[in-house]
C-alpha cells in the first residue's frame, strides 16, 4: 500500500509541475498563482501544500526538471570525432534546447524570479551540465576554464536573441555555425 500511495502522490507532483510548466508558458515564470495551479489540476490550492511547500518550491522543481532534460538532449552527442562537428552538434542542441521552451530557459539560465534561489539539490544537476559541457570541449582538447565561460556567454547569448527578437525566425541559428568557427579560432584545440 505505500508504494502505491507513493507512486500516486509523486504522479500528482507531476502533474502540479506539468500545470506551473503549461502557465508558465501561456503566462509567464511568474504570472500565475498556487491557486490557479490548483484550479488546472482539479483540487483546491491548500492541497498543494501536501505536495510542495510553497511556489518557490514549485519552482525549484521546474528548476530540477528543466536541467535533467538539458542533460538528457546533451547526454547522447558523440563527443569523438571533428570538433567542429563535435562543438556544432552541441551548440545546436543547446540553441533547440533553449528557444524550445523560453519559460524554461528564463527559469534555468537568466534568474528573472526575484528572491528564488535552487536547491543545492537542484543547482547540482546545473554543475552536472555544466561539468558535461567540460567534458565535451575537453574531449576536442578545449581545456581552459575561460573557454567554458566564453561558450556558455556566446551560446545563451545567441538562444537568448532568436527568443527575444525573432521567436519565429532562424535570423541568430544562422549564427551557430559561424559562432563556433570564432569560438575554435578563439579557442584552438590543444595538439
Amino acid at each position: 500500500m505505500p508504494d502505491r500511495r507513493a507512486r500516486r502522490h509523486e504522479a500528482t507532483r507531476q502533474e502540479i509541475l506539468a500545470a506551473a510548466w503549461q502557465l508558465a508558458g501561456e503566462r509567464g515564470l511568474t504570472g500565475w498563482s498556487l491557486r490557479e495551479v490548483a484550479d488546472a489540476v482539479g483540487m483546491r490550492a491548500p492541497s498543494l501544500y501536501g505536495y510542495f511547500e510553497n511556489k518557490d518550491a514549485i519552482y525549484d522543481a521546474m528548476f530540477a526538471q528543466g536541467y535533467q532534460q538539458l542533460l538528457e538532449a546533451v547526454d547522447g552527442l558523440p563527443t569523438a570525432g571533428d570538433p567542429r562537428t563535435v562543438l556544432q552538434d552541441v551548440a545546436t542542441a543547446f540553441f533547440d534546447f533553449y528557444v524550445a521552451d523560453p519559460a524554461r530557459s528564463q527559469l534555468l539560465f537568466l534568474r528573472v524570479i526575484p528572491g528564488f534561489t535552487p536547491s543545492e539539490g537542484s543547482y547540482d544537476l546545473a554543475e552536472r551540465t555544466l561539468d558535461r559541457l567540460r567534458e565535451v570541449l575537453g574531449s576536442v582538447g578545449i581545456n581552459r576554464p575561460e573557454a567554458v565561460d566564453l561558450w556558455t556567454a556566446v551560446f545563451t547569448g545567441l538562444a537568448s536573441q532568436q527568443v527575444s527578437n525573432d521567436p519565429d525566425g532562424d535570423r541568430w541559428a544562422r549564427l551557430i555555425e559561424p559562432s563556433v568557427e570564432m569560438f575554435l579560432a578563439s579557442e584552438p584545440p590543444a595538439a
